[in-house]
């Protein structure tokens, strides 16, 4: 049996810190307003060489939940670090959170989380994931086929009552362009309680072949921690359990 080490003071120090913030806040620490959706995610499979993580390669379908945010918050369409999350839901598996921030595109701006008004562009994972050798960055990225997401909270939400907003999925290296992988369907607007029910962690519901590196790693892992703590939700809280769109 694998016995966990015990947290070291400085992990302890920034999970205690973290949940008297949202405490304070009285929700989440990180990203509190937004909008979360039943959804679908379709993967196609990675074009070109493999990434080696069976969930990309290989063709699938996975009812999702999505939540679009604002991480400030600003009011309305103020410019802000918008964020994306999609759990894939991988029945008795352990769910895919993947965590994505308004970025630029480029491969240099790719590693930098970038204000901007409008929720429909380009959101990254910022820090890169270990694929064995490999190092990966996830995105969502706009489907110029899609329904526009407009400029505030209120405008996601009203998209998806009138129709099904899509983003594009896509994988990159460092310097590489992005490799379209899937595609990630938005559906039906949670109510408020499943909103705030729902906890993420970007850092521990990975595929096995998949892991988040970066000095910042450890930083997120224990900051998302204490959040949960302080609003008394697991890694797997929440999530819809609806049909897919």
């Amino acid at each position: 049996m694998t016995v966990n080490p015990p947290p070291s003071r400085a992990a302890t120090a920034v999970e205690r810190a973290s949940a008297a913030l949202s405490r304070r806040r009285r929700g989440r620490l990180l990203h509190p307003a937004g909008r979360s959706f039943v959804g679908e995610t379709v993967i196609w499979g990675t074009p070109g060489p493999p990434t080696g993580v069976g969930l990309l390669d290989d063709p699938g379908r996975y009812r999702a939940t999505v939540r679009l945010s604002k991480g400030t918050p600003t009011p309305g369409s103020w410019p802000d670090v918008l964020g994306l999350a999609v759990r894939l839901h991988r029945d008795a598996d352990r769910p895919f959170d993947l965590l994505v921030s308004s970025s630029g595109a480029a491969p240099v701006l790719r590693n930098l989380p970038l204000p901007r008004r409008c929720f429909t562009g380009t959101y990254s994972t910022i820090m890169c994931y270990r694929a064995g050798p490999r190092r990966l960055w996830l995105a969502a990225l706009a489907d110029p086929d899609s329904v526009d997401l407009g400029c505030s909270l209120a405008t996601v939400a009203a998209a998806t009552r009138t129709d099904t907003p899509r983003l594009v999925l896509a994988i990159a290296s460092a310097v590489g362009p992005w490799r379209p992988v899937g595609q990630v369907s938005i559906g039906a607007q949670l109510g408020a309680a499943e909103d705030a029910a729902l906890a993420f962690d970007p850092v521990r519901n990975l595929p096995p072949e998949l892991r988040l590196a970066g000095p910042l790693a450890w930083l997120r892992e224990q900051t998302y921690r204490g959040s949960r703590r302080a609003r008394r939700s697991t890694a797997q809280s929440g999530g819809s359990t609806a049909a897919t769109v």
